[in-house]
């Protein structure tokens, strides 16, 4: 059977990232079931560079966004990806939201996120011309980036320390043995076995479904599974924006926010729907409601240049309250060589260097 150190499973952001960190030090193969990588979340969502303003200080996704963030940055310019440090300005519209944008600025601070510049309503239109709030915080941290440029940029990584990215490839099975694990695979019917000593399940949406598969490990460590999908509308036209805009978060995301890409070009989202499966079907109906989130910070939006773009969806291991990252290593399930990655959305993107940071250690 052959043998490869490490075999990643999932081809997004976070499972490239991991396997370009891991490359350096041994073999590496990164399996994914697509045609291409990072089809899913890596790719459907607001190609943001988070600055880990929103998160509870002690939850790996504020440790690991304020990390990552200076990884990520630091990454886009050695490797010529595409970005802009474009900044963000939060909005508070009502006396209610401007108390959560004051706690909102005191999480940042207790994130070691120290550059947040707090608006008047008078000095917001310096910063976000035609909106209307009571008040507000700019980043200036926060950027934007072209998540396609970067994943190819960390398979290249991959591939030039002979590592390997194979796609439509599926994993069926992983067994553990005393030298690590025996892994099923199957690329275009035909079955490949593999060897490995350790064993890295990234693979989004599909992480549970895979978890599933790997013999000896409880069902008790294979957290719930649901699919949080969120919508985006493209502006055709003149905009006056050159910073994001974002509402004050809602329970399930960032809210119906206002994103510009590195073109430019304006798009909002995304909102919130939980759905049974994957589907990126958009639903033109869903404008009035999007006209009416919009129009509660920017009331000169112009309907007539709404259009629907594009739809995404969130792993979800919850359906109410805070939801942090779970890496799962043999510490938690008792599978020595085993790092399990459930939960991995928002800010996975801004995070996926500093994840990868964090499982080298751990499997060190």
């Amino acid at each position: 059977m052959e043998f490869v150190d490490t075999i990643v499973v999932g081809a997004g952001c976070v499972g490239l990232a991991i396997g370009a960190k891991l490359a350096s030090s041994r073999s590496v193969l990164v399996v994914e079931s697509e045609a291409h990588i990072g089809e899913h979340t890596s790719s459907r969502n607001s190609e943001v560079i988070h600055a880990g303003i929103y998160y509870p200080s002690t939850s790996l996704k504020a440790q690991l966004c304020v990390r990552g963030k200076a990884l990520l940055y630091d990454f886009c310019q050695s490797h010529t990806i595409p970005y802009l440090t474009i900044g963000k300005v939060i909005v508070a519209s009502n006396e209610k939201e401007q108390t959560k944008l004051h706690e909102i600025i005191q999480q940042a601070q207790n994130n070691q996120v120290n550059d947040l510049i707090p608006l008047t309503s008078r000095q917001l239109s310096g910063y976000a011309p035609d909106i209307k709030a009571l008040s507000g915080v700019y980043s200036p941290s926060t950027g934007i980036i072209d998540s396609h440029y970067y994943m190819l940029a960390l398979q290249a990584e991959i591939e030039r320390h002979q590592g390997l990215v194979v796609r439509q490839t599926k994993c069926l099975s992983a067994t553990p043995t005393p030298q690590g694990f025996a892994v099923e695979l199957e690329s275009q019917g035909e079955p490949i076995q593999l060897a490995c000593r350790q064993l890295i399940n990234a693979a989004g949406h599909g992480a549970q479904t895979f978890a599933n598969k790997i013999e000896g490990l409880a069902s008790s460590f294979i957290p719930e599974q649901h699919f949080c999908k969120g919508v985006y509308f493209r502006y055709h036209g003149k905009h006056p924006f050159k910073h994001l805009i974002y509402p004050i978060p809602e329970q399930h995301g960032l809210g119906v926010h206002a994103t510009l890409d590195l073109a430019g070009q304006l798009k909002f989202g995304p909102d919130t729907e939980f759905v049974s499966q994957l589907n990126y079907d958009i639903d033109a109906n869903k404008k009035p409601y999007f006209v009416e989130a919009i129009k509660r910070y920017w009331p000169n939006l112009d309907p007539d240049k709404l259009y629907p773009d594009y739809a995404g969806i969130r792993p979800k291991t919850c359906l109410y309250g805070f939801q942090d990252f779970q890496i799962q290593d043999e510490t938690t399930h008792h599978i020595h060589g085993l790092v399990n990655l459930f939960g991995i959305e928002s800010p996975g993107l801004t995070a996926s260097l500093a994840i990868a940071e964090r499982l080298e250690k751990q499997l060190a």
